[in-house]
């Protein structure tokens, strides 16, 4: 059973509010939007670990635009494990600085690292699966992450593909522990309904579990000026200077890149519990209610020959009419309106070029 007063968690909030446009802003992005009604994707994330991890704990990763908004979001964190990156440089230097300053904490920990911006609603299920790559971690010496279930072939979402049983004791049933044969990048569609086809593929939901014993020396062994930063970090008298003068200066890659892909022994655990990464308007939509004739609204809707249309309105409030129309995302806010075609989703975040400052 892992030790609760040596796990520890960092959460990486520091995304961008491209896609969610014009609900979110650069100050305001995914993870601190209530989209439905259960308070913000990062609020959500920090009460999921209720049991897991104590609260002085968990540590917070973000940007300087959203440092005030984070800190707002997470009062029942100390303000000090709230730490604003100084340069935008990619999930691999993000988790180096966590790692820094836990091991400064606690040089034996075992930590675990979670995306802000994901839906999960089965918390019971999430600390279920959390307690068995705990476990997995602190007895294996390996890195352990999540992968979720595919239930269609998606080619958005990297894949690993997971090889023989790790033969880990004492893991819930269903929660066995995999090697894992290889990480595999976004495939095309038709690569990615052979992934189903074969088996043995999980999405890759960016999830880690490790020691920082493991993982440091997994770090010296394949990304060494990370793992050179780590121990500036860990033995800093003033580590927010070393933050300011070295961390702009780290490589901007992911952890997976750098670490995950090159890693001596690396073990998945496929979650069992409910999985989202609300990656857009599109994802957002099926948890509106159904006006009709495929048309999803959080607000008062009348619809004349028009479907399969989103319509979300700030606060929930006011009516809207669509009169023939097909397709369409419609987005009100109290500054902006936005009226997008919704099979061009993704790319709502080339507007952001056009838009004036106070919009952004």
């Amino acid at each position: 059973m892992p030790q609760i007063e040596h796990t520890y968690a960092l959460i990486l909030a520091g995304g961008s509010g491209t896609r969610f446009w014009p609900l979110s802003r650069d100050a305001r992005p995914k993870q601190l939007l209530d989209l439905f009604g259960d308070g913000t994707l990062l609020e959500q994330t920090i009460h999921r670990l209720d049991g897991l991890v104590p609260p002085g704990q968990i540590l917070i990763l973000t940007n300087e635009k959203q440092l005030d908004a984070v800190r707002a979001a997470a009062p029942m964190l100390p303000p000090g494990n709230i730490i604003a990156e100084p340069a935008k440089r990619d999930t691999a230097p993000a988790v180096a600085l966590g790692i820094g300053l836990i091991a400064a904490r606690n040089p034996q920990a075992t930590m675990m690292v979670l995306p802000a911006d994901q839906l999960i609603r089965d918390e019971h299920g999430f600390r279920e699966v959390m307690r068995d790559a705990l476990t997995a971690a602190e007895t294996s010496n390996g890195l352990v992450t999540l992968g979720i279930r595919p239930t269609w072939p998606c080619p958005s979402y990297g894949y690993i593909e997971r090889g023989a049983p790790a033969g880990i004791a004492g893991l819930v049933a269903g929660h066995e522990a995999h090697e894992v044969k290889c990480f595999r990048e976004k495939p095309s569609p038709e690569l990615a309904e052979e992934f189903l086809r074969q088996g043995g593929f999980s999405w890759n939901a960016g999830m880690f579990v490790w020691t920082l014993p493991a993982v440091i020396g997994q770090l010296a062994a394949h990304a060494p000026e990370l793992a050179e930063f780590i121990g500036m970090l860990r033995d800093a008298d003033d580590a927010p200077a070393v933050i300011r003068e070295h961390f702009p200066q780290l490589p901007a890659r992911s952890i997976d890149y750098a670490l995950m892909e090159k890693a001596d022994r690396i073990l998945n655990i496929e979650a069992s519990f409910d999985w989202d990464d609300v990656g857009s308007w599109i994802s957002i939509a099926k948890y509106l209610p159904d006006r009709g004739e495929h048309n999803r609204s959080n607000t008062a809707l009348s619809a004349v020959d028009s479907s399969n249309n989103i319509v979300f309105s700030s606060g929930g409030s006011g009516h809207v009419a669509l009169l023939g129309v097909d397709d369409l995302i419609v987005v009100q806010t109290q500054d902006a309106l936005l009226v997008a075609n919704r099979h061009q989703a993704d790319s709502i975040k080339r507007l952001g070029a056009l838009l004036p400052g106070g919009l952004l």
